[in-house]
């Protein structure tokens, strides 16, 4: 398999949807808690992009392995030039990486690392494999938005400040005693705010856009239960709840004051959310979906870091 096949395999493309979080988890460490821990960030790096390129992987392997007329490794081969064990085995070794990544990462940190990589390894298989993926049920939105959203980012900030105490486990005398501070992990969740609404919505989009095809595979994603029309306020409620919350938190102070610039970015997602309305057909317009993540994340990522480099 070619290097070029081998991205297509994994949708590289797709990768800023995990990546965005974890630069934005990192800058919010370094600007809040200044603390900044350079091998633990190389380290859920790597964990991170190979566990999210084995994802990816395994859906596309799925999907092609079910394609009408055409054998399995016909179908694979004629996409991606390998046939099903290449294809397997590149996954193996992608989680192989993500895991062994995975636990240097609690060694270097402490077992809260290792319990949250756990609860997210299940679900992200099982969001695209098993006998009922997350996918295909109307909770898709609310678990990539939590798990890729707020996940992501908690992590990529717990693995700079794990010795602060922000969550703590004690055992003595048999007794187990969890300390949690609870004002911190409400800022972080409150941070996350605009990328998880962001990547719920590159999933809305997704499913509005397949809703008609989704039921005739008996597929009953959100888009079926609470019917397009809502499903398309949905999609504008959660931009605006992402600026609104940038907004209380710029002025309370939680993240700097410029952060504010990036309400300029609301002028074009307002345009883009308007051509998302008029025409949801997919190989149009589902793309508007993820400039808006990149737009609102990608400008809050870029102006953390700026402020956190001068």
């Amino acid at each position: 398999m070619s290097i070029g096949k081998f991205f297509e395999l994994v949708e590289i493309k797709t990768k800023l949807a995990s990546m965005i979080p974890f630069s934005l988890g990192s800058a919010f460490a370094i600007y809040r808690y200044k603390s900044f821990n350079l091998k633990n960030f190389i380290i859920m790096f790597i964990s991170l992009i190979c566990f999210d390129m084995a994802t990816t992987a395994i859906n596309n392997y799925i999907d092609h392995t079910k394609a009408k007329n055409s054998s399995e490794d016909n179908s694979l081969i004629a996409k991606y030039g390998a046939n099903k064990s290449k294809v397997l085995f590149i996954i193996f070794i992608l989680l192989a990486i993500a895991t062994i990544a995975g636990i240097m990462l609690t060694i270097n940190t402490n077992i809260i690392v290792l319990l949250i990589g756990i609860i997210s390894f299940i679900v992200g298989i099982f969001y695209t494999f098993g006998p009922i993926p997350i996918s295909r049920m109307p909770l898709g939105e609310v678990f990539s938005g939590f798990f890729m959203g707020f996940v992501i980012i908690f992590l990529s900030v717990y693995i700079h400040i794990f010795d602060t105490n922000i969550i703590s486990f004690t055992y003595q005398n048999y007794m187990l005693s969890i300390g949690i501070n609870l004002m911190e992990i409400v800022c972080i969740f409150l941070f996350s705010i605009p990328a998880i609404g962001g990547i719920a919505n590159i999933m809305l989009a997704n499913n509005i856009c397949d809703v008609e095809e989704d039921i005739q595979n008996n597929r009953f994603t959100l888009p079926y239960y609470i019917g397009r029309p809502m499903a398309l306020k949905l999609f504008k409620l959660l931009y605006y709840v992402g600026y609104v919350d940038i907004v209380l938190l710029a002025l309370l102070r939680v993240i700097p004051l410029t952060s504010l610039f990036m309400l300029i970015t609301l002028i074009k997602v307002n345009k883009n959310i308007k051509l998302f309305e008029d025409r949801p057909i997919k190989n149009e317009n589902f793309v508007v979906s993820v400039k808006n993540f990149l737009l609102i994340n990608g400008s809050q990522a870029i102006i953390m870091i700026i402020i956190v480099m001068t």
